[in-house]
């Protein structure tokens, strides 16, 4: 039997990680994996009324700039093409709701959670 962990278990190893700091912060649930529009959300979480799109990013080691850093421009972009999808579906939009990005980073052992890190250029 192959004992080999795939990145995809890797990924969500450390995406359950994220969700579970962040209900002990307050926040709730809402869905996870979320793939529209050529993005995919790695969790949505509600604190009251505001919808919170989490990027959750892991890096053994800062030598590359670290997880933070691995939140390019590109993948903010991909990112809130699939909130305002995800949004939409409900009757939504970022100009009818309160909505943030928030980034989970993880870099070997050390996890930093980035409210607000970005925002969607309306």
């Amino acid at each position: 039997m192959d004992k080999r962990v795939s990145q995809r278990d890797i990924g969500n190893s450390y995406e359950m990680l994220a969700r579970r700091y962040l209900e002990q912060a307050g926040l709730v649930f809402e869905a996870a994996n979320i793939t529209l529009g050529g993005g995919e959300i790695d969790i949505i979480m509600r604190d009251r009324k505001t919808w919170i799109f989490v990027e959750v990013r892991f890096r053994r080691n800062n030598a590359f700039g670290g997880a933070a850093a691995s939140v390019t421009w590109a993948k903010q972009q991909r990112l809130c093409r699939a909130a305002a999808l995800w949004l939409a579906k409900r009757s939504a939009s970022f100009d009818t709701v309160p909505c943030r990005f928030d980034v989970i980073a993880i870099t070997g052992n050390q996890l930093e959670w980035l409210p607000n890190a970005f925002n969607a250029d309306r």
